[in-house]
């Protein structure tokens, strides 16, 4: 094989795997509907990207081309039709990504929330301990600017997403599951099947699993051995305490765990979340064997993953915060963890719903996160691979929050009315395009 074709290489998953190839020496090409940044980079990286449904760019030799796909592309595409009618090996990103781990060690980190700190968090503690690793990350590790590192250490660390059930092609050594809410109800249907789909997840661990205190997974279900972990619940195999935040918004604190106490962990990234995800990342190193002085350290050193509490501004008085938030739990943590860096100021929040289903079927709950806020800007639904359905907009959010200001606007409208907007802390959230308005947004405030 010398070719890979990509068709939805833009997303930041798949970008992963066609960095992977790459790397290893295929000619690598692929569609996405439209220009990003992350697209951008690929084109810079050498990799081929075109944005019109065009089957005559696939490269013709069929039994020299794997084609791997999203399962968030159109069934109709016509690219997608082609490979499929004339004979291509088409596999899904999910199965590629479990095809390149096997034979080698995979330390994954699956869950609801928290999943894409954590694993980027691992990838960086295995590398700041010079034991290397490869990571197929699913977001941006501001420590190296990128969503795929490359390593001869035969270890892989793998996101393991629920999305389509893509988890299932993973059989790690070690894995952390973060949280078993209730999300993706358009492929799961209901939150048992949520939590079915984990259990089987986990029952493809062969060493150890690490579990979010109370995720509804027992001994029996597994081969796997289970360490329970918490924030601060002492019942938690391992848990933190002697928490100390410091004026900066930064979190201390010793790791409580089954051989020790490990003391004085200055967490690099913002908020009691991440002290909740580091302590996932260390138990996972540890277990993989890590000297626990170099996990301290890494976890120091460590700035985060892009669009995960991402601190743009941060001056007296004015505080911009971006987040990837999209799911009603991942709104309240993080509106908690706000709070709790900035306790006693005005938080602003702009929200852009992500997906049609999702609005659906947790209006109610999206309501309740985003009442959390001093002040509420709603923005239309982002659509993303959905069609729209009847009766459901950002309005049925909207009618139930109870937050002490609220208003609905149009994208277009969004920088006019921040400019006249009197801020203290400005946070965006969504899975959507918003991301697009971080640069504006923090040109706008560096000025003021």
């Amino acid at each position: 094989m010398t070719n890979v074709y990509f068709i939805g290489i833009g997303g930041i998953g798949m970008s992963a795997i066609a960095r992977y190839f790459k790397f290893k020496g295929m000619n690598v090409a692929g569609y996405d509907r439209t220009p990003s940044e992350l697209t951008a980079k690929l084109e810079a990286e050498g990799i081929s990207v075109h944005y019109e449904d065009r089957p005559d760019l696939i490269p013709a030799d069929k039994d020299e081309t794997l084609v791997i796909y999203t399962p968030a592309i159109p069934a109709e595409l016509g690219e997608l039709q082609f490979v499929k009618e004339n004979g291509y090996r088409v596999v899904k990103r999910s199965l590629a990504l479990g095809e390149i781990t096997e034979g080698q060690t995979c330390l994954a980190v699956a869950g609801t929330h928290g999943k894409t700190t954590t694993s980027t968090l691992v990838a960086h503690i295995l590398t700041e301990a010079g034991t290397g690793c490869s990571a197929f990350l699913g977001g941006i590790s501001k420590n190296y600017g990128t969503n795929m590192l490359m390593s001869k250490t035969p270890t892989v660390v793998a996101e393991a997403d629920e999305f389509d059930r893509s988890f299932l092609q993973l059989h790690p050594a070690i894995a952390a599951i973060t949280a078993m809410d209730a999300d993706h109800l358009d492929i799961y249907g209901d939150l048992e099947h949520v939590q079915e789909a984990f259990r089987n997840f986990a029952s493809q661990v062969s060493e150890t699993l690490i579990l979010k205190y109370g995720c509804p997974i027992n001994q029996d279900d597994i081969s796997a051995k289970i360490y329970t972990y918490h924030f601060n619940d002492e019942r938690a195999d391992i848990h933190s305490t002697n928490l100390r935040l410091s004026p900066d918004g930064h979190y201390t604190y010793d790791l409580v765990y089954p051989a020790g106490v490990l003391k004085d962990i200055r967490v690099g990234t913002l908020g009691w979340v991440n002290v909740e995800n580091s302590i996932a990342a260390a138990t996972i190193c540890l277990c993989y064997g890590t000297d626990a002085q170099k996990i301290r350290h890494a976890i120091g050193t460590f700035k985060g993953a892009q669009r995960r509490l991402d601190e743009h501004v941060n001056k007296p008085g004015l505080t911009y915060i971006d987040d990837y938030a999209h799911h009603p739990a991942e709104l309240s943590t993080a509106i908690s963890s706000i709070r709790g860096i900035f306790p006693g100021r005005r938080i602003t929040a702009v929200f852009q719903p992500h997906l049609y289903t999702r609005t659906r079927d947790f209006a109610k709950e999206f309501a309740e996160a985003l009442s959390g806020v001093d002040k509420l800007i709603l923005l239309d639904i982002y659509p993303a691979r959905e069609l729209p359905i009847e009766g459901v907009t950002s309005e049925i959010i909207f009618k139930d929050v109870t937050a002490p200001e609220k208003v609905m606007l149009h994208r277009e409208e969004l920088m006019e009315y921040l400019e006249k907007e009197d801020l203290d802390v400005l946070v965006t959230f969504g899975a959507g395009n918003i991301d697009r308005f971080i640069e504006p947004i923090t040109e706008m405030l560096e000025r003021r």
